[in-house]
């Protein structure tokens, strides 16, 4: 059967190749992505427990699996090692930290990702998370439901400065989201050259850290940016965003900051452990949302579309899927 051409042009799955996908949310909103993988002859393999799966349940998962659409499951050099057909993952989302690149590398795994679909609609739920908690809008509307009628001063963005950590594609989207409404921003990416800052002032982080009015961050990997010396050069009452990885933040340290209003509101869509139950539900002032950044109709089409074709695209090249002959078990 032929495969779609704007995916991998002539390849054809001759013998079942079989596809697993992890993400509990997988082709939820549309079906496309199962259409087009049936179209290409595979054998397709669902997140059988409807959540992110452990080390344990993704081995079982990839039991005789050549492809595999990945979420954010561990996928370490024992998981890999095990999926003796494995010979392609293929990311919903960006970050990749989740997979071990050097066991899949060893073992001839192709891995790709999907960097551009989630920009928008991160970024715009980051800027809508700071209207929230800058404005207070959570609080006013508990007050309403309440039967409260209770107005309150906040501050809002306009003349704040913003201090975007992480230059990135998401970083650079809500850089300019946040200077069309009138903040200043300022960003930190030791990764980038100075010229990749052209439309955003470049600060180290101890200086932009000292002068940030809201702090988003955008980093990539897990390692921690801000522990207790950085929440001591922040400005008191700063506004601390986080769509990225919680390991970026020290959680004790973060809680010491809510603790004496160093930090009077925050927004954090991601968690060290989820689904998360932590102390931070235990903060009004800060608001939470359940690692929903790309869950719009439009950003999860257009990543799963793309997992799909990087999908198909490595088992083509690793010879999984074969113009005229048969798949190597």
């Amino acid at each position: 059967m032929m495969l779609p051409r704007d995916i991998v042009g002539e390849a054809v799955a001759v013998s079942k190749v079989r596809v697993a996908w992890s993400p509990s949310s997988f082709a939820v909103e549309d079906g496309e992505p199962i259409r087009v993988l049936g179209e290409a002859g595979l054998e397709i393999v669902p997140n059988p427990h409807g959540r992110r799966l452990t080390e344990d349940e993704i081995i079982a998962h990839l039991d005789g699996v050549d492809g595999l659409i990945a979420g954010l499951e561990p996928l370490t050099e024992r998981v890999l090692r095990s999926a003796r057909r494995l010979r392609a993952i293929a990311r919903v989302g960006i970050g990749v930290d989740n997979v071990d690149r050097n066991a899949a590398a060893a073992l001839g795994i192709a891995v790709s990702n999907t960097p551009d679909g989630p920009t928008d609609a991160v970024a715009e739920l980051t800027v809508g998370a700071a209207l929230a908690v800058t404005r207070g809008v959570i609080e006013a509307n508990a007050e309403l439901h309440a039967g409260r009628w209770k107005k309150a001063i906040s501050n809002g963005v306009r003349g704040s400065t913003v201090l975007v950590v992480g230059y990135g594609r998401i970083g650079r989207a809500v850089a300019r989201l946040f200077s069309a409404l009138g903040a200043h921003v300022c960003a930190v990416d030791p990764f980038l050259s100075p010229e990749a800052f052209d439309a955003v002032e470049r600060a180290t982080l101890e200086d932009g850290l000292r002068r940030a009015d809201i702090v988003s961050l955008h980093g990539a990997g897990r390692e921690k940016i801000l522990g207790d010396e950085e929440f001591s050069q922040m400005r008191h009452g700063v506004v601390l965003l986080n769509s990225a990885r919680a390991e970026l933040v020290d959680e004790e340290a973060l809680f010491d900051a809510l603790d004496v209003g160093k930090v009077s509101g925050a927004w954090f869509d991601v968690f060290w452990e989820e689904p998360y139950t932590g102390r931070l539900t235990e903060y009004p002032q800060v608001v939470l949302t359940p690692h929903i950044g790309t869950y719009t109709g439009a950003c999860r089409r257009n990543m799963e579309m793309s997992a799909v074709r990087n999908l198909l695209r490595d088992l083509a090249g690793a010879g999984v899927l074969t113009s005229g002959s048969e798949h190597r078990g």
